[in-house]
């Protein structure tokens, strides 16, 4: 699986860029079927989504997981830290991961 990060808004720093890494790189072993050739593509992006807000949920983790003829799956996760935000992302990938596993699961 290959993946790129992004960060908009603010400086990614080395290490929120290890956490990334550390969190999404188990993503492997779910995704063993479809990535053959490193065919499937992660995208994270991390963003502040403005500048002049000082409250609430001002930071956004999104993740586009391409899997080659399949479909694309796309999360968002809103929080007030970026860490909660990616924490956030992991789960609910990891759980549509699982889901679309157990659906093609149940059509063969």
């Amino acid at each position: 699986m290959r993946f790129t990060i992004k960060s908009t808004g603010f400086e990614l720093t080395p290490a929120l860029q290890q956490e990334l890494e550390k969190k999404f790189i188990g993503f492997d072993k779910y995704l063993k079927r479809w990535d053959k050739d490193g065919a499937a593509l992660l995208e994270i992006e991390v963003a502040k989504t403005t500048n002049h807000h000082n409250k609430g949920q001002i930071f956004y983790a999104e993740a586009n997981l391409q899997l080659p003829n399949i479909k694309l799956i796309r999360i968002e996760e809103n929080s007030d830290t970026p860490h909660s935000a990616i924490d956030g992302l992991r789960n609910r990938l990891k759980k549509d991961i699982l889901r679309l596993k157990g659906k093609l699961a149940k059509r063969r």
